[in-house]
């Protein structure tokens, strides 16, 4: 695992969304220059105390920017080349890694391998086959749209190395590796290292959904999986006053952290592009409770922009279910911070998680269950340096009608929510 990655604390964007780029209806020409957009929000990201930009999908689509037409060319609503590269360049002079969105489970119908897959077997070859299908190509998770690739074949993982090669080449730190738990665990065993071979540094990230995550991420032979138990138990205890299924899976994250300790740390998170935002969840005060638990678990925590200003927003199953969770940002931050006071006092409650956490360098914490009873639910997370300081105890109370949390070390209470 890359030793930077350590200190890792993501920023993440959906940036068609946060462009302000249209996802299903067509737009004029291109490029259109919306990514340098993000440039006026990366003072805010260092700000908060984070240090890495994860970008959702910026390659040429159809529409949500999952649907791939071109692995090899930023998508024309955002802009081109050159506005990744400087992107790339201000992040680096202050000092913000990138991770970039690689989607190789699929690609659009769209694509131009899938419209000469009719008539040519090389290109036919690239691709599951779905007998039941009229075109005879498999579909992933039923999105007729998205055409899935053949990973058993042999060229299909020689593209995929390439292209995460060239984009490395171009800057990028690392890859999120989407739907990899639809890919076999074989193909990334072969990719992985042929991609670590030439740059070790990458940080490579696995979305994957359920199982044995540490086991599943030494069969991938990469760095990290999304966390998805934590996030729905964190949510699901606040929102039903129950810790129960919390401790499970606080128990199931400490074993995550023991299992390949120095080579494996889980991206942790409460919100991301594909979920309901946590305060719509929840609600901004119990938001507030779930920001504090994500701070002070071990693990790679990621912020989802907006999660920070206490956005709201529902994620619905059917078209444009996901725009709710994926806003265009505005022009400058201040423009979320001056209407609404909350707004303000959010932002300031996770720049003082943030920095305790970055105090107490949680990153590869001890994590322990000291005592559950009923409502109330304890855990003590010990930084793995002796020179970070004393260990934390975290109490969540939801025995009453509110959800309290306090967070405090030898020296008293630091935080009470």
């Amino acid at each position: 695992m890359p030793g930077w990655a350590s200190s890792a604390i993501w920023y993440s964007v959906y940036p068609l969304g946060a462009c302000g780029a249209p996802i299903r209806t067509p737009d004029d020409g291109g490029p259109h220059h919306r990514l340098p957009r993000l440039e006026a929000w990366l003072d805010h990201i260092i700000s908060l105390g984070a240090n890495g930009l994860a970008l959702g999908p910026i390659w040429a689509s159809d529409t949500h920017g999952y649907d791939v037409i071109d692995h090899d060319a930023i998508d024309p609503r955002l802009g081109d080349e050159h506005d990744f590269d400087a992107l790339i360049d201000a992040c680096h002079r202050r000092g913000l890694r990138v991770l970039l969105d690689g989607v190789f489970n699929h690609v659009s119908d769209k694509h131009a391998d899938v419209i000469g897959a009719g008539n040519d077997p090389s290109l036919a070859a690239l691709f599951r086959h779905d007998d039941s299908r009229p075109d005879g190509l498999s579909r992933f998770e039923g999105h007729d749209g998205l055409i899935e690739y053949d990973h058993t074949n042999p060229v299909v993982a020689d593209r995929v190395v390439t292209t995460m090669t060239r984009w490395l080449q171009r800057g990028a730190d690392g890859w999120r590796l989407d739907a990899a738990y639809r890919v076999p665990r074989q193909f990334w065993a072969d990719v992985i290292p042929r991609v670590k071979g030439e740059f070790p540094q990458c940080l490579t990230v696995a979305e994957v959904l359920h199982g044995e995550y540490a086991a599943i991420a030494a069969d991938f032979r990469v760095d990290s999986v999304t966390q998805y138990e934590l996030w729905k138990a964190i949510w699901s205890a606040l929102h039903d006053h129950n810790p129960h299924e919390l401790l499970w899976a606080l128990q199931r994250h400490a074993a995550c952290m023991t299992a390949r300790p120095g080579k494996f740390l889980p991206w942790t998170f409460v919100g991301n592009h594909d979920v309901t935002r946590i305060v719509t969840q929840v609600g901004l005060p119990d938001a507030r409770i779930a920001a504090a638990i994500l701070m002070t678990l071990p693990g790679m925590p990621a912020i989802y922009y907006g999660d920070e200003f206490g956005l709201a927003g529902e994620k619905l199953e059917c078209i444009g279910g996901d725009d709710a969770i994926r806003p265009a940002l505005p022009d400058r931050p201040d423009d979320w911070l001056s209407p609404k006071a909350q707004c303000s006092e959010m932002v300031r409650h996770y720049q003082r998680l943030i920095g305790l956490r970055r105090r107490a360098d949680l990153a590869w914490a001890g994590l322990a269950v000291d005592a559950q009873h009923g409502q109330q639910l304890t855990y003590r997370v010990t930084p793995h340096s002796a020179r970070s300081g004393s260990a934390l105890t975290v109490r969540l109370d939801s025995s009453g009608e509110q959800n309290r949390l306090t967070i405090s070390d030898t020296m008293g209470v630091l935080i009470e929510l």
